[in-house]
């Protein structure tokens, strides 16, 4: 397509990726503007991520920009930092088969699943090693035109997500192209291919054969691109859930399957109007809600054989979060948010002054209380506990001890308030305000 044939425009390509086009190409190499980017730009939606394609190797790319850095073993790429910026350069992928491509790259292939792809090839190679083809459309710098090779701009007019090659053979090369089947879809608002969403169910066991860190990266893209209610419905309906998140698919298929569906489409909801309007969002918080109903049910069943509550909540979320980070590798710094959200659920509904003091100035308070707001939308017995820390976050000093000694709670959901023992001294008499402990729990983890 030349330019008078599309509506792509260099006003709406970020600076930085025209410098490295216009780079590459003043260098004598070709240079494109690939994948995402064009696609959105003919949606008429702002593209949030520029990529380039070029036939120059990754080392010749460094060699051109001083702010490269080479990252990938799986698929080697030049990213080219720009402040908060970066510019992903990808060089032509050749197919990998007869001896044109030998000695110019590396591929290893493990049960039809691409473990290394760094075979170098050609422009046309290239378009055909692309997953759908709503991504595999090149801008050229050259001559601003857009080529098109697999009928990407009619399944975009469409709105239609098609695979390119046979969807059994591409699925098993990386599995995780399900994945980016669903995110594509709800994000774009396309419907899938017949045929590749016939595979998708039948090949959706693949997914056990990712590394975890990779399967969390996907997650975090399907949670955190504002279509996340959109994407959990498609996960179920291609049945991708239980391969992916296996105790989320059980509580969903449970007694209670559908209070945790109610739940969890809240949360989704309310997550991506956050998402629309700007606001921070963690993983760790999405990752407390779709797994609240497997922690809950264990905490139950511990309570139940005589664990203490305290103790039972610490066990069960140190259970449900083991389990899930061998299927979907949850970085710490976000499993730790999941568990404190859960845990603050506990605490919340036991209020004395000190502890009330306590949990406001704790610092997953407001995505603790934001949790329990969403948890009363399905149950309404929550309401009262809800208003009442809603109240208490805008008081202080002596208003806020008014507020506590008027409405000293009773316990939620029957939970019974634990007596507290009497402590036996030893070594002697203590003095009164001694150490600063060292528990987490919000009164110092006595109860």
């Amino acid at each position: 397509m030349t330019r008078d044939q599309h509506s792509i425009s260099r006003r709406n390509i970020s600076n930085n990726a025209l410098r490295v086009l216009y780079r590459l190409r003043d260098a004598g190499f070709q240079a494109y503007l690939v994948g995402g980017a064009v696609r959105d730009m003919l949606l008429g939606v702002v593209p949030k991520d520029f990529d380039v394609a070029t036939d120059a190797r990754p080392e010749q790319v460094r060699q051109l920009f001083r702010n490269c850095r080479l990252i990938g073993r799986r698929f080697r790429l030049a990213h080219i930092h720009y402040g908060q910026e970066i510019i992903e350069v990808a060089t032509f992928r050749g197919s990998g088969e007869g001896d044109e491509d030998e000695g110019d790259g590396d591929r290893e292939i493990a049960n039809g699943r691409l473990l290394r792809d760094n075979v170098y090839g050609s422009l046309e190679e290239d378009i055909f090693r692309r997953d759908f083809t709503a991504n595999a459309l090149y801008y050229n710098i050259a001559d601003f035109s857009i080529r098109d090779e697999v009928g990407g701009i009619e399944d975009i007019k469409a709105r239609r997500l098609r695979l390119i090659g046979d969807p059994e053979k591409r699925f098993r090369e990386d599995p995780v192209r399900m994945l980016r089947a669903m995110r594509f879809a709800a994000k774009l608002d396309f419907t899938l291919d017949p045929a590749m969403a016939r595979r998708i169910p039948q090949l959706a066991y693949l997914l056990g054969e990712v590394p975890p860190a990779r399967l969390f990266d996907e997650t975090g893209k399907l949670l955190l691109s504002g279509c996340a209610q959109r994407s959990f419905d498609l996960l179920r309906e291609h049945g991708l859930m239980p391969a992916l998140m296996p105790q989320v698919a059980d509580s969903l298929a449970g007694a209670d399957g559908a209070k945790a569906e109610q739940f969890i489409r809240a949360a989704l909801a309310s997550s991506d109007a956050r998402v629309r309007e700007d606001k921070t969002l963690t993983p760790g918080f999405l990752f407390a809600v779709l797994l609240w109903a497997p922690a809950n049910a264990i905490h139950e069943r511990l309570v139940e054989s005589g664990t203490e509550a305290n103790l039972a909540w610490q066990r069960a979320t140190d259970a449900v979060m083991a389990t899930f980070c061998r299927r979907v590798a949850v970085p710490r710094r976000f499993s730790l948010v999941t568990q404190e959200i859960w845990t603050l659920q506990h605490w919340m509904t036991r209020r004395n002054r000190r502890r009330v003091t306590r949990l406001l100035t704790h610092p997953r308070f407001r995505a603790a209380w934001d949790f329990l707001a969403l948890r009363a939308q399905v149950e309404p017995e929550l309401a009262s506990l809800v208003e009442w820390w809603q109240a208490a976050q805008n008081l202080e000093g002596d208003a806020l001890h008014a507020h506590v000694e008027s409405d000293i709670a009773t316990p939620v959901a029957g939970e019974q308030e634990a007596p507290r023992k009497r402590r036996r001294r030893r070594g002697g008499r203590r003095r009164r305000g001694g150490g600063a402990g060292g528990s987490s729990a919000p009164d110092g983890g006595n109860d």
